[in-house]
């Protein structure tokens, strides 16, 4: 599954999806949230964010950073340095010869966060109960689907200790399906089995963020203890974790600021040991790094995207059209989408907001990924050319008035709204210069930045929006992307359908290619010929770029600095800083 990106540079799953590449990431010292008697004996570490968390439903999440990294483990895990499965609460699985069953063996005396035992039957309930519920609105059923018909794997119990996903056909990722986090089948049982007024299962209003931190059960590094709005969250080391005498950091702290702004200034005042560095960070930070006894880690493109997305949804809510008609149509020309890709001055980007320290994007498929397609390879970029943009437009039947204002066939000026999530400081600075670029083809934009839960409010239940700037998280399978490219997959936001319990959509159309490229996606992960099921997602790609539901911009290097008290660090673009953060200790500090 693919998730939104609050930030710019953040991978999926695991703890990498929560840490890799936050916008400011930090050590503090010890007097941060304890007493100074307490101050002696705890290590802490502190992260800060951008926003609060919006649930702590596991299943209901659909943006990056969460707490869920800290919080759960899955039957299997992914390597942050190279990508490969790895043992997790599984410690061994066995492949059937025709790869359409792995049996998993759980290993012994797993415990929950709360002391009690972790079992094949939570393993079980998770799937069949939860991932595979039809009444539980979750991104996380798109990844399994098998087929066009909507099937999904088979997840049985073997015995006391095995587990058996099995499928009716070939299912490419299906080992890589097991890295989703178990959930406590005895906290949950009864919200899934009970209802509320309207008829809808509890589970929908469990575990949010009203919840008491204490309640909320898992299985990973660290539990929950504290949440205070806009201020922090608190975790605490499992005792119960399965990892022996791990984690060895005894608490975490997600501080929650305004910008990045703010997470620069406490590390450069050395009251922070870790901050991800943005490009317009990275020169002050390099003069500095070996006065400020760090070091600054850099992994090549980070995973994920970034770009902007135009309203394409032509449908009707309550008799009113989610999109004004008139704007609908521009955004439904793919000339005029191929204009705006072309009036975008990436390479400017680059230059003056990243300082260099990005590469030109042009695919929804991360460049760690193996079955991603360079422009070398034949992928259709879009170059800066204002004169093609102008050309386009005029060709779809846009004129330009005295004022050399953009107008469409009917005389209606060109103008739309493009909202981000505020405090992103990157971003913001995107904005600004595309609402310049498109100015110079005669567009007026009207640029928004949002509380970031605000937005995602808009992409995923109001749909009232027009266009938008932000990122989906990457990594290395491309299916974990299907709940964005399948036509009605849960953030298929450029074409968003009506999501369980919402309010029916009325008209809603399917264009041709986006029905193809939800097509080739589930024909590529029924190929199990890896030479085949790279050409089936290079296709996809080709067609992404051809019409351009998303017009892709610079994605930055990933790059942390990281204080040298700061020990084991095993840093890539994959995993960032903390993927390994069960391992990672703090060296004692001078006296």
């Amino acid at each position: 599954m693919i998730k939104v990106l609050a930030s710019s540079n953040i991978r999926r799953l695991g703890f990498a999806a929560i840490l890799a590449f936050l916008c400011a990431i930090a050590f503090s010292s010890y007097n941060l949230v304890k007493s100074p008697s307490q101050a002696v004996s705890t290590s802490q570490l502190v992260v800060s964010v951008l926003s609060d968390p919006k649930t702590f439903n596991y299943a209901l999440s659909s943006e990056s950073p969460n707490v869920f990294g800290y919080i759960y483990e899955g039957l299997v895990s992914e390597n942050g340095l190279t990508g490969t499965v790895e043992p997790a609460l599984a410690e061994s699985w066995q492949v059937a010869q025709d790869q359409r069953r792995i049996t998993f063996t759980l290993r012994q005396e797993l415990k929950w966060s709360d002391g009690q035992p972790l079992t094949v039957d939570d393993v079980v309930f998770t799937y069949n109960n939860i991932y595979f519920n039809p009444e539980i609105p979750t991104i996380i059923r798109d990844s399994l689907t098998l087929n066009d018909q909507g099937e999904l794997p088979t997840v049985r119990k073997l015995n006391q200790r095995q587990v058996e996903f099995s499928v009716p056909q070939p299912f490419a990722p299906l080992l890589r399906s097991a890295t989703l986090a178990i959930l406590p089948r005895h906290s949950l049982r009864n919200s899934i089995t009970k209802t509320d007024a309207t008829g809808k299962p509890k589970f929908l209003t469990t575990w949010g963020t009203d919840t008491e931190p204490n309640q909320i059960i898992g299985n990973g590094a660290y539990r929950l203890t504290h949440y205070s709005t806009s201020e922090r969250v608190i975790f605490e080391r499992n005792p119960y974790y399965w990892r022996d005498s791990m984690p060895y950091i005894e608490e975490i702290v997600w501080q929650i600021v305004e910008s990045t702004d703010t997470s620069l200034i406490q590390f450069r005042s050395g009251s922070l040991d870790v901050v991800g560095i943005s490009p317009d960070y990275f020169s002050l930070l390099k003069r500095e790094e070996e006065r400020g006894n760090f070091t600054i880690y850099q992994g090549g493109s980070a995973p994920g995207t970034s770009f902007i997305a135009f309203n394409l949804n032509q449908g009707r809510r309550n008799g009113k059209s989610l999109v004004d008609p008139i704007k609908s149509r521009w955004f439904n020309t793919v000339d005029f989408r191929q204009a705006v890709a072309y009036a975008i001055d990436r390479q400017k980007i680059n230059n003056n907001i990243f300082r260099g320290l990005g590469e030109l994007q042009n695919s929804p498929i991360s460049v760690q990924s193996p079955y991603y397609l360079s422009p070398e390879a034949g992928l259709k970029v879009y170059q800066y050319n204002r004169d093609r943009a102008k050309e386009l437009l005029l060709n779809a039947g846009f004129s330009y008035n005295d004022q050399g204002q953009l107008q469409d066939g009917e005389g209606n000026r060109v103008r739309f709204t493009l909202m981000t999530n505020a405090g992103n400081k990157i971003r913001e600075a995107i904005g600004a210069q595309i609402k310049q670029d498109l100015s110079q083809i005669g567009i007026q934009v009207d640029f928004t930045p949002m509380a970031f839960n605000t937005l995602l409010d808009k992409l995923n239940n109001t749909i009232d929006w027009e266009c938008y700037l932000l990122g989906f998280t990457g990594g290395i399978e491309p299916h974990d992307g299907a709940n964005v490219w399948l036509p009605n997959g849960s953030s298929h936001r450029f074409n968003q359908p009506a999501k369980p319990g919402q309010p029916p959509i009325e008209g809603r159309t399917i264009s041709d290619w986006e029905a193809e490229i939800g097509r080739l996606y589930l024909e590529g992960v029924q190929e199990l010929d890896e030479a085949k099921r790279k050409a089936i997602y290079a296709e996809t790609q080709q067609i992404t770029q051809a019409y351009l539901p998303f017009i892709y911009l610079v994605n930055p290097l990933s790059m942390a600095a990281v204080r040298d008290r700061v020990q084991e660090v095993k840093f890539s673009a994959l995993g960032g800083v903390f993927w390994n953060i069960y391992e990672l200790k703090l060296a004692a500090e001078d006296t």
